[in-house]
């Protein structure tokens, strides 16, 4: 055989750029019924699911997220995993979902925090009503009024009337400026009129150490972490923030109740989505964790935390959202908090 036969046998073998595309192209119409299978919203779950948490484990919102992450596990038939982002006041985590793909494999388990933060941060990098798919709210978690047990109030009108009297000497703690429990704070001043001083902290543990040691006089805190020590005589409790009484303290009036209207506070959590995720998939997630609510295991779960669930409709989650962003911001601009 010629060099020259041997030369017009091989290029003859070699794949044109015709060829080539050809075979991609057949190659990706063949892949399309497995993708299509893959992505299709009335067999979800098919995999694992990630359930980003915007705070470090061991928190209320880290232990709310693992008892439903675990009940819609037992309900959907796939691993729905927690995945703790802390960081910036939980935007890091709320950002990185916003951004997901919307096909219901990377959910967020927002707090209160989300939406006070659309106010805080005057550069946040999402939008809590337009970049997210509302699926449930998953509980509500009540403050309390909590003051040290040297102060001689038994009421909140009496602290109210105890601070006015006494302006230079009474001071109130949060677990952080911008925090829902500094906000509580703030709204109890607003509707007041205290000019009470904020003592910030790095946590609602340290908050409550001094408080009990008398370095601050009264602090909003959640149920879980208060209440105990007001049962053991270490702080008085006044009243919840709540609009009811709570199932975990239910002689302890409400803030209403005391003669502060309106007066709704509570660390909230609850399941959203990237925007565009399926309705078919919100769907299915909403009922899966309204069934969870029914559960014996949730309820007592919920108890010894103080929280209350509520079944509720994405559209019924959607509208809270909605009106706690609106409710806190002129809160966070009345406080002068900023985080930039």
């Amino acid at each position: 055989m010629s060099p020259s036969t041997r030369s017009r046998i091989a290029a003859a073998c070699l794949p044109t750029r015709r060829n080539v595309l050809a075979a991609s192209l057949l190659g990706a119409a063949a892949l399309l019924p497995f993708a299509s299978q893959a992505a299709d919203p009335k067999k979800y779950p098919e995999r694992a699911v990630r359930v980003v948490v915007g705070f470090s484990a061991g928190g209320t919102t880290d232990v709310v997220a693992r008892i439903m992450a675990k009940e819609l596990t037992a309900e959907l038939g796939q691993s729905f995993v927690v995945d703790n982002k802390p960081g910036a006041g939980s935007n890091i985590a709320t950002e990185q979902v916003a951004r997901a793909d919307n096909d219901g494999y990377t959910l967020l388990f927002v707090a209160v925090t989300s939406a006070i933060n659309q106010t805080l941060y005057p550069k946040v990098r999402f939008d809590l009503e337009k970049d997210f798919a509302p699926v449930a709210l998953g509980a509500k978690v009540p403050n309390v009024l909590v003051v040290n047990p040297n102060v001689p109030v038994n009421s909140v009108q009496e602290l109210i009337a105890y601070a006015k009297a006494n302006p230079d000497k009474v001071s109130y703690a949060s677990s952080g400026s911008g925090t829902s429990i500094h906000m509580a704070g703030e709204l109890f001043k607003m509707r007041t009129g205290l000019k009470t001083q904020h003592i910030p902290y790095k946590g609602s543990s340290p908050a409550l150490t001094d408080l009990m040691g008398g370095q601050v006089q009264f602090m909003f805190d959640n149920m879980p972490s208060a209440w105990p020590h007001a049962k053991a005589g270490k702080l008085k409790a006044l009243a919840v923030t709540t609009t009811k009484r709570s199932p975990t303290a239910p002689d302890l009036p409400t803030m209403e109740e005391s003669g502060i209207k309106p007066f709704d506070v509570s660390s909230w959590f609850g399941l959203i989505a990237p925007a565009g995720t399926p309705p078919e998939v919100v769907q299915k997630l909403n009922a899966a964790m309204n069934r969870a609510f029914d559960k014996p295991q949730v309820k007592e779960a919920y108890e010894k935390l103080g929280a209350v669930a509520e079944k509720n409709t994405p559209e019924q989650f959607g509208a809270f959202i909605k009106s706690e962003v609106a409710g806190w911001a002129p809160v966070v601009k009345s406080s002068g908090a900023t985080v930039d």
